[in-house]
């Protein structure tokens, strides 16, 4: 019997713990889109890493915190979902801040039949003395929360640092299994949500503090023109007032123009051919909070009547 192992591993914490850099970090290439804004994160994304022992998916949750709105009761739905179909779970505590009520919250839900790991992670902000005193609060955080059994390892993703020895982890708690995707594969995420967010992640960086949360993204047309040589994308800017639709636009359309050349290279980047992006800016009035537009834009199975 073969010794390969194969299995999903879902990667959870508070908004802006360094979750989705994590996650890069582990593949090897950019599949998740980050930011310094907490909850950038909307859709679970699995990012495959095939070694010759062991091929495991990782998946990018959204974080958890207190909703308050149909959207973050959703996005925490999402979390829970991941972490009760997962073969193990690495719960993220960043170095450079206190544990607190919502990593208490979120280690309540971990499963003590599923392996957990605990990654402190963006160690390189810390010295040594510091780091040492933090991994110590980790300890008493994890016999607190019920956790003893879980393996501590403090890391840096920004710097790769100790993300072999947690693939390497990780990867032995994983159920003996073929290989479920071909080697060449880092992310089973379609195409259009990587472009949906590729755009949403250049509005973020290009609104700073003003509107990051109310800004979500549609692809409406997407392909290469016959040649091979452009790839044509059209995309909706959805945001939820008026008055956003004026900050997204930008004096003379200056910040749309800024949104569209940054996200048109990060296409680029991603489909290695020129493209052609198109972004409309639409108000769907409070979308965050209405049920049927939630389930439009991918984040309920269907709309309520």
């Amino acid at each position: 019997m073969s010794n390969f192992r194969a299995g999903f591993v879902a990667i959870v914490g508070r908004p802006n713990v360094g979750k989705s850099t994590l996650v890069n970090a582990l593949v090897g290439s950019k599949i998740v889109i980050t930011s310094h804004h907490p909850n950038t994160t909307r859709n679970p994304i699995r990012g495959i890493i095939t070694r010759d022992e062991f091929q495991m998916i990782v998946v990018d949750t959204p974080g958890m915190h207190k909703p308050k709105t149909a959207l973050g009761t959703r996005l925490n739905q999402m979390v829970n979902e991941n972490i009760n179909s997962t073969d193990a779970v690495v719960l993220c505590l960043p170095a450079d801040e206190t544990i607190g009520a919502g990593d208490e919250y979120i280690a309540a839900q971990l499963n003590d039949r599923t392996p957990t790991f605990i990654a402190v992670t963006k160690v390189d902000k810390l010295s040594k003395s510091d780091l040492a005193a933090k991994l110590v609060a980790v300890g008493e955080f994890t016999k607190k929360v019920g956790l003893q059994k879980a393996e501590i390892i403090p890391i840096s993703a920004k710097n790769l640092e100790q993300t072999d020895l947690i693939l390497d982890l990780i990867s032995k708690e994983l159920p003996l299994s073929p290989q479920l995707y071909p080697d060449e594969i880092t992310t089973d995420q379609a195409q259009e949500l990587m472009f949906a967010d590729l755009i949403r992640e250049a509005a973020i960086e290009e609104l700073y503090e003003e509107l990051p949360h109310s800004v979500m993204v549609t692809i409406e047309e997407m392909g290469e023109r016959s040649g091979g040589s452009i790839y044509d994308v059209s995309a909706t800017l959805h945001v939820e007032r008026d008055s956003q639709k004026g900050i997204i636009i930008g004096p003379q359309g200056s910040r749309l123009k800024a949104i569209g050349t940054l996200a048109r290279k990060s296409i680029e980047n991603l489909v290695g051919t020129q493209v052609f992006l198109q972004i409309h800016v639409k108000v769907s009035k409070e979308w965050q909070k209405d049920p049927k537009m939630l389930a439009r834009l991918g984040f309920t199975d269907s709309p309520s009547d």
